[in-house]
């Protein structure tokens, strides 16, 4: 599951402050929103898990926070510090790191050199040609690749490596920029069960480490067991926000999310 590691994560004030603070966060594209109005909190060393049918918001929600896109209007507050308007270099090197949900890799590049460019790209260092020219950068990325079990995969083409094996090539990547909230989105897609297993522990180990995490998951079993508290979205906005053993009782959620013909899954493999 995981290698021996000296990954840890960066230090920040514990208490009762949340981490992060969406406020009234919503994103159109012309007359359609895809987030509307929504609001959440999540607390230092969380595990906050956001499901919900697909076109509910979520990924363009993930996108608005971490300033891959512009939101409409709204406010996100990260430690504090307001970050809805700055891109996405400055997000990272403020400390929240995300995944992709379609598998994201430099395929022509080796594993290393993928979770080195983001070591770089968290350090606010400059991508080099020769990569061997900033050895922290190099060390950051050995210890997130021995952290997700890839310690003996350095020199792989990344294209050329299993789809498992690139959902942890792209948790090291993120880890690798030394992240105090990590974003995944649908880090079990694809994944057998055996593989969900695997991954839901390599989740649970980075928890330890205090990174907090927000996760969009449909693998209910995945997002059940490993969050602290779970939001589902439908049509941009809050459908239910809760603890996991409240979700599979709601009447809203059973109708939109769980019922029949749902997205949700008890199982990985698609």
């Amino acid at each position: 599951m995981t290698g021996n590691s000296g990954f840890e994560s960066p230090q920040f004030v514990s208490g009762s402050a949340p981490l992060i603070q969406v406020r009234n966060l919503s994103k159109f594209y012309g007359g359609l929103a895809a987030v509307s109005e929504l609001s959440f909190e999540v607390m230092p060393g969380e595990t906050f898990g956001i499901a919900g049918p697909n076109g509910a918001g979520k990924t363009t929600l993930f996108d608005a926070i971490t300033g891959m896109v512009k939101a409409t209007a709204g406010s996100v507050l990260f430690g504090g510090v307001e970050i809805v308007d700055k891109a996405v270099y400055q997000v990272c090197r403020m400390g929240l790191a995300r995944t992709f949900q379609s598998v994201a890799v430099f395929e022509n590049a080796t594993v290393l050199a993928n979770a080195t460019m983001g070591s770089h790209f968290g350090r606010g260092s400059t991508v080099r040609t020769d990569l061997s020219s900033n050895r922290d950068s190099i060390l950051q990325a050995e210890e997130a690749l021995a952290f997700v079990g890839l310690q003996d995969m350095h020199s792989e083409q990344a294209g050329s490596i299993s789809v498992y094996d690139k959902k942890r090539l792209m948790i090291a990547s993120a880890l690798a920029t030394k992240p105090t909230a990590l974003f995944l989105d649908e880090p079990f897609g694809g994944l057998t069960p055996t593989e969900v297993d695997s991954v839901m522990g390599l989740i649970g180990a980075i928890k330890a480490t205090g990174v907090t995490i927000v996760m969009i998951e449909h693998v209910m079993r995945a997002l059940m067991q490993l969050s602290d508290r779970v939001l589902i979205m439908n049509h941009g906005q809050q459908l239910f926000l809760g603890k996991p053993d409240e979700v599979l009782k709601n009447e809203d959620v059973i109708k939109v999310y769980l019922g029949s013909g749902s997205h949700a899954s008890n199982e990985g493999g698609h």
